[in-house]
Formats: structure tokens, C-alpha cells, sequence
């Protein structure tokens, strides 16, 4: 006979209440029953995991490195329980998404709005993840849609653009370079320049166009993401070039936007997995998603030609 689910729940019974009488208790049992239950786990496991002491069980070296496994075993019965919640509150569907941190901030919540609107008893769940983490889950399948910036697609996905339009520079509002309309290249020498990590395509991209230019920017800071970008560009510590979504979100903060002659598009993909189960709700949720593409592709050009 092996051990069972019942013996591993009177052994933590009794850790927890410290006695026969006390488990009996927590289990709405009587204490024959805890102690036929225990003796029997004994004998299953060759282990003692109990010494009597005036009346108390001490749990020995034993006890406690079973335990360790045991409640480990019991936090994974919680998930299983959280997630059997979560799949009642949303009885009649649920869409999971997968995104760059930024997506999940200047693009989806018009697009939430819209979705669920339309479809009510829909809930989502949005994962926002950095590169690689963000690709590893979407070959994974683990998610219905997902968002990239690359157009290099995960395996075992397929994927089309979403959104497309060039890089702009954000400027602290007073700068000498808002006089200018379109900034070219020339413009940045000299200037104290906020970068992305030197590991973001973009910022690569960027990077060479300066150089086969031969104009040398003063790079006082790197950070990793655009928000940061534009905090330190907010506070005057220099000019920066970032991806369109950011940067219209920061106008009116106190920065101002600026395009450029040099053309670096930034895209946008949307991603779907090949071996996930398809609905109608997650053609839904596209439609949405390409609805507020084409709203914020032309709020970019207002906000461009406003200048």
C-alpha cells in the first residue's frame, strides 16, 4: 500500500496544531482516527517522525525535511485552486496576451475598453515580459496573441505588422532645438544624448546612421527602457530618440516631440501561435488592436504636422 493523500494531510495536521487532540480538530475527525492515520504513515514511510513528550508530539529531523516537501506539495494545490477560480469568474471565456511592458501601457487599454464593450463576459489576462522571456513564452503556446517589436518571429508562431512608423526625438519643452521643425542628423552633434541599452535593436540601428554620418553625440546616460528615457529627458539632463508609442504618451508632460529626416521605422507585430485553439473572441480582440494601430498612427501624424 502507498502512502496516500489522507496520510500526508494528518501528518501536516499534527505539525500544524503540535497534537493528536488538536489535528482531530482541524480535520473534523476523532483522535483514534488521526493516530490510526499517523501510525500507519510511520510504517508506510520507515520514518519517525514523532517523538512523544508529556502528552505532545515533537516532530523530528525527519518530520520536518517531509514537511519542507509537503508543503510544497500544497502550494502547488493552491495554484491549482486559483486557477479553477479564475476560469468560474470568467464563465464565458478568457483571452491571454503576451507583451513588451510598453504595449501594455501606451497601446492596450483604448484596446481593452474597446474588447470589452463589445464582449463582457470575455476577462483578459495580459503578461507583460521582456525579450527573451517574451518569445520563449509565445513558442511555448502559452498564450493566445502576443506583441513584438521584432520581426524576427518566435518558432512556431506566425505573425503580421500592427503598427509602423519612424523613431522621433523628445526634447525638454524650451530646448534651443524645438525651433526646428524636422531634425536632421547634424543636429545632435554636440548634444547630451539619453540612449538605450546598447542591446536594443533600435538604438544599434541609430547608432550606425550617427556613425557613418560622423557626427559624435555627448551620451551622458543609458537606461534600458523608454520610460526612463523620457525621465531623464524630462529632467534636462539631455535630448533622446525613441519609438513613437512613448513618446506621444510624454507630450504635453513636459517634453515635445520632433521627427526626423533620418527614417528608422519602428514596428509593431502581432503574433499568434500555430498549435493553440483559435475563437472568436481573439478575432475580436485583433480587430481591436488594429482599430487603435490606425487611431494612433493618425494622432502621430497630427501630433507631426502640427509643427
Amino acid at each position: 500500500m502507498d502512502i496516500s493523500l489522507r496520510h500526508i494531510e494528518v501528518f501536516r495536521a499534527i505539525m500544524q496544531a503540535g497534537s493528536v487532540t488538536g489535528a482531530a480538530r482541524l480535520l473534523f475527525t476523532s483522535q483514534p482516527t488521526v493516530s490510526r492515520e499517523l501510525a500507519r504513515l510511520e510504517s508506510l514511510s520507515g520514518l519517525c517522525l514523532f517523538d512523544r513528550e508529556g502528552g505532545r508530539l515533537q516532530p523530528t529531523a525527519q518530520a520536518l525535511l517531509l514537511l519542507e516537501e509537503v508543503e510544497r506539495a500544497y502550494i502547488g494545490l493552491e495554484r491549482i485552486n486559483s486557477l479553477a477560480r479564475s476560469i468560474r469568474r470568467f464563465e464565458h471565456g478568457q483571452l491571454s496576451l503576451c507583451c513588451l511592458p510598453l504595449f501594455s501601457q501606451a497601446l492596450l487599454p483604448r484596446v481593452c475598453q474597446d474588447f470589452q464593450s463589445r464582449h463582457p463576459g470575455i476577462g483578459l489576462s495580459i503578461t507583460a515580459q521582456e525579450s527573451p522571456l517574451l518569445e520563449e513564452s509565445l513558442s511555448a503556446q502559452r498564450h493566445d496573441l502576443g506583441l513584438t517589436e521584432s520581426e524576427h518571429l518566435p518558432r512556431g508562431t506566425q505573425g503580421d505588422l500592427l503598427f509602423c512608423a519612424d523613431m522621433v526625438c523628445i526634447l525638454p519643452e524650451g530646448h534651443p532645438l524645438l525651433a526646428k521643425t524636422r531634425l536632421s542628423v547634424a543636429d545632435f552633434g554636440g548634444q547630451n544624448f539619453i540612449n538605450l541599452s546598447g542591446l536594443d535593436i533600435y538604438r544599434q540601428t541609430l547608432d550606425e546612421h550617427f556613425r557613418q554620418a560622423g557626427v559624435d553625440r555627448r551620451i551622458v546616460i543609458e537606461t534600458t527602457n523608454a520610460a526612463s528615457v523620457c525621465a531623464m529627458v524630462r529632467q534636462r539632463l539631455g535630448v533622446a530618440i525613441i519609438n513613437p508609442l512613448s513618446a506621444m504618451e510624454e507630450v504635453g508632460r513636459g517634453l515635445a516631440i520632433r521627427p526626423l529626416e533620418l527614417s528608422v521605422p519602428y514596428k509593431v507585430m502581432l503574433v499568434r501561435p500555430d498549435y493553440r485553439p483559435s475563437s472568436s473572441f481573439v478575432e475580436g480582440f485583433c480587430q481591436s488592436l488594429r482599430q487603435q494601430a490606425m487611431r494612433l498612427a493618425g494622432q502621430l501624424k497630427d501630433l507631426v504636422d502640427g509643427h
